[in-house]
């Protein structure tokens, strides 16, 4: 039985594969695909799943619609205002348990590629933002609305300020407006704009040189890669230089660099 199984069945918000290496992760509940919290919920368990996975090398999230992802689902925050507290409960755990799995996505071992098909506004644009790279069609946009209904995307900034000038991220931030995939790339929200019918091609061509390499060398790089862009230089470099040491120490390093000498494949054991 396919261990993705266990988390997402036939139904539920998101479907599951793996294949090659490559996890794919579709969110399945359109139109909106909005992360009410129990679209959270299977990202976050599906992600935990797919980290122990060892067939897992990479993974790819999706969706289905002409919605990435719409954000928050605001007719579920909406209704909570009833509470005694006016949803204030109810709205610190959504707020704490999305931001856990947007932090998931950023400390996971596998690197994640967001594959976006269309809209993503507010914590959809911020999912986008948090995997480690995106490839879009043509007629993709983005967008952080929010200030448009007088709630400023406060969360989605985290993750847009990490990854697009500051100027870039306040022009997203302050207007509300959307932009279009070919904005999206000189901001440096996504790295490629594709068209529609190359998508999936182009993006499992990602997935699989990445699974070609060592599981260890990219769990290794992606971890020292987010924790020295928030050091100071010189802080930057002592840590850097340690982890090359032990990256040199492992295994897997061994092999690849024998595997160079001689002319030959490598062998990754993942260790």
């Amino acid at each position: 039985m396919n261990e993705m199984a266990r988390v997402a069945k036939p139904g539920d918000l998101i479907r599951t594969s793996v294949a090659d290496g490559v996890c794919r992760i579709v969110l399945a509940n359109p139109p909106a695909n909005a992360l009410s919290r129990a679209m959270i919920a299977q990202l976050q368990a599906t992600l935990d799943v797919a980290r122990d996975n060892k067939a897992v090398r990479v993974i790819v999230l999706a969706a289905e619609s002409k919605i990435f992802c719409a954000g928050h689902d605001l007719k579920e925050m909406t209704a909570h205002r009833a509470d005694k507290d006016r949803g204030r409960a109810f709205f610190e755990k959504t707020m704490a348990e999305c931001a856990a799995m947007m932090q998931s996505i950023v400390r996971h071992p596998k690197p994640v590629i967001a594959e976006v098909a269309g809209v993503a506004t507010a914590a959809g644009c911020q999912l986008v933002a948090s995997c480690d790279l995106a490839i879009a069609t043509e007629d993709a946009s983005f967008g952080t609305p929010g200030v448009n209904i007088g709630l400023f995307c406060s969360t989605p900034m985290v993750a847009l300020s990490r990854n697009l000038s500051r100027k870039h991220a306040m022009e997203m931030l302050l207007t509300g407006e959307r932009i279009d995939a070919a904005q999206a790339r000189d901001f440096g929200l996504i790295n490629r704009v594709v068209p529609a019918e190359y998508l999936n091609q182009i993006v499992a061509k990602y997935a699989q040189t990445i699974a070609s390499k060592s599981p260890l060398t990219l769990k290794i790089g992606k971890e020292a890669f987010y924790e020295q862009g928030e050091m100071g230089l010189s802080e930057a470099y002592d840590y850097a230089s340690r982890v090359m040491v032990e990256n040199m120490l492992a295994r897997d390093a061994e092999e690849g660099i024998g595997a160079f000498i001689e002319k030959r494949e490598p062998e990754w054991r993942g260790e």
